[in-house]
């Protein structure tokens, strides 16, 4: 069973009237089983489950699995067959994880297309019903997640359009834009985490918010003002620089942290989540790679470092991003450093921002000689908790008008091979 959050207080005070929908089934971005539990979509679900039944669906993926990908495309196919053994598992009160069987890629053809569709969707029904939902909200935080909408008739549609979709690497970007904007067509809501995503395709949906990450404030506050070395950093000396997080060509600079890395040998960089990059991109002596953690003990590592970084590189996908992990930073009170891309425009004040590996390394020592004050940080971000998120949401979606073109709009959803069916 999942331990309850730090701040998970309350939470029997904000449930409202009873809503036209009796639960939500979410499809998942990510698959609770091996993933960082940080995610927007685990984080609302846990959070709105205090409210009606909650299935979450482990992500039904994006992109086909490759063999040339080598030791990436096994471990791949090794953690996927794992999370399916998990089947139906109720991972606390009002909240269901399920891995269903899926065909990687939507299948192949109309034929193979529809076969996939049908698999999943009586496989989601089925779940849906055991874990007592009837008339569910559909929360797609995976594009692919709305071949199905006809088949569960949903009450409402929520598109979590956290990212560029159709920008993450390995993808058919026709296929996912496709299953973007069908997802706009039909969504009663379509929800935004970046205010320059949001900006440019507000218009494009039928209603549309600007709700960004929360933070689970309480936790990271505490880690960064009581920290406690993990095992593995113990013995790693100071000054330590430190990154949590995927390190995936989407979104990570391999060049640039190699560069600085190298510029600074009296430093120790250490390197915590799971890494997609080609074995032996970085092999310095300085820079130790610790792998993936659970989330409930990301605070404590983010805490061990002096300082904390985001090298990201300059893409689409990086431009069009808010990582959950900057309002995690700024909690835990360690100075961060930072690539530039438009979200962190608006935290300028507390996150230092630098271009090429020069600048990137003069910060990194200014922030280790001047660590300066943490508490505006922690101030700036401090009401921003997932509570806080979650009700937003809750009252949007109570809020939105009833649309009559709803049924119409579901009903003409793309097939798993692109396209409109």
């Amino acid at each position: 069973m999942e331990q309850q959050p730090a701040n998970a207080v309350h939470r029997d005070a904000v449930r409202t009237e009873v809503p036209a929908f009796d639960g939500i089934v979410c499809f998942g971005g990510v698959d609770w089983w091996y993933h960082n539990r940080g995610h927007y979509d685990i984080q609302m679900m846990r959070e709105l489950s205090a409210r009606v039944p909650v299935l979450y669906v482990n992500s039904i993926g994006m992109r086909t699995p490759k063999a040339s990908e080598g030791r990436v495309f096994l471990k791949r196919i090794a953690r996927k067959l794992k999370s399916l053994r998990h089947g139906f598992v109720r991972v606390r009160e009002n909240f269901t994880v399920f891995s269903p069987a899926t065909i990687p890629g939507g299948g192949r053809g109309r034929f193979g297309a529809a076969l996939a569709r049908k698999a999943l969707s009586i496989q989601v029904r089925r779940a849906a019903k055991k874990a007592g939902i009837s008339n569910p909200l559909v929360w797609v935080a995976c594009p692919p997640g709305v071949t199905v909408l006809d088949d569960l008739r949903p009450a409402k549609v929520v598109y979590q359009r956290t990212d560029r979709f159709e920008n993450f690497h390995g993808v058919d970007p026709k296929r996912i834009k496709g299953f973007d904007t069908a997802l706009k067509d039909c969504a009663d809501l379509v929800l935004f985490c970046s205010r320059e995503l949001f900006n440019a395709e507000r218009d494009e949906c039928r209603d549309a918010a600007f709700i960004d990450h929360g933070v689970d404030f309480d936790r990271f506050e505490q880690a960064g003002k009581n920290p406690i070395d993990p095992a593995d950093v113990r013995p790693i000396p100071h000054p330590r620089i430190g990154f949590v997080g995927g390190i995936d060509a989407h979104t990570f600079d391999p060049a640039l942290f190699v560069d600085v890395a190298r510029s600074m040998p009296e430093a120790r960089f250490v390197l915590v989540g799971g890494c997609s990059l080609p074995d032996g991109w970085c092999d310095l002596p300085n820079v130790h790679h610790l792998g993936r953690k659970p989330y409930d003990e990301v605070a404590d590592y983010m805490a061990s470092f002096d300082v904390l970084i985001m090298p990201w590189n300059q893409s689409d996908w990086i431009r069009a991003c808010n990582p959950v992990k900057m309002k995690e930073y700024l909690a835990v009170g360690r100075p961060v450093v930072s690539t530039w891309f438009p979200e962190v425009a608006h935290y300028t004040d507390h996150i230092a921002v630098a271009t090429g590996a020069s600048e990137f390394g003069l910060r990194l020592r200014e922030a280790i000689d001047s660590p300066g004050d943490p508490e505006p940080g922690r101030r700036r971000v401090a009401t921003h908790t997932w509570q806080d998120k979650a009700q937003q949401v809750w009252d949007r979606l109570h809020e939105a008008p009833p649309s009559p073109a709803h049924d119409a709009a579901v009903h003409n959803t793309p097939s798993a091979a692109g396209g409109v069916a």
